[in-house]
């Protein structure tokens, strides 16, 4: 297992990294499975084919992150900042978005495969995976 430490953190999956700040890290391609991220700041983060399957993402600020093919498979972003990140190609089968904020977010190509975005929020620039309909998944749109 490779073990990493930024910012005085140790990085490493299953770390417990609640209320960190990562912001502007770069940790694409790094194994957080498991990882506690509650309340994290990971603004500005890059996290490109990061592994965060199963990650508690409890309220973290993942705003402008560039999540580009990541995979957040049983991922918990109840109430989670993602307002203008990339999760493009990203992996969210049976993810917990309920609550968050996806407004500019771009979700194409993503696998929302079983995830819950009830009370999710977004606005008319969040752009959805082809045949998604956000409204009949429970997303609330707002300006």
């Amino acid at each position: 297992m490779v073990v990493v430490e930024v910012n005085g953190y140790t990085i490493e999956p299953g770390a417990n990294l609640s209320g960190a700040n990562l912001h502007r890290t770069v940790l694409e391609g790094a194994n957080l499975a498991s990882a506690n991220l509650a309340q994290a700041n990971l603004s500005e983060t890059g996290l490109k084919m990061t592994n965060l399957r199963e990650a508690n993402l409890t309220g973290a600020n993942v705003q402008r992150t560039n999540l580009f093919r990541a995979n957040l498979e049983g991922a918990n972003l109840y109430r989670a900042n993602l307002q203008m990140a990339n999760l493009e190609g990203t992996n969210l089968e049976e993810a917990n978005l309920t609550g968050a904020n996806l407004r500019f977010a771009n979700l194409i190509g993503a696998d929302l495969s079983g995830a819950n975005l009830e009370w999710a929020k977004a606005n008319e620039d969040s752009t959805w995976p082809d045949g998604f309909d956000p409204v009949a998944a429970g997303v609330i749109f707002e300006d």
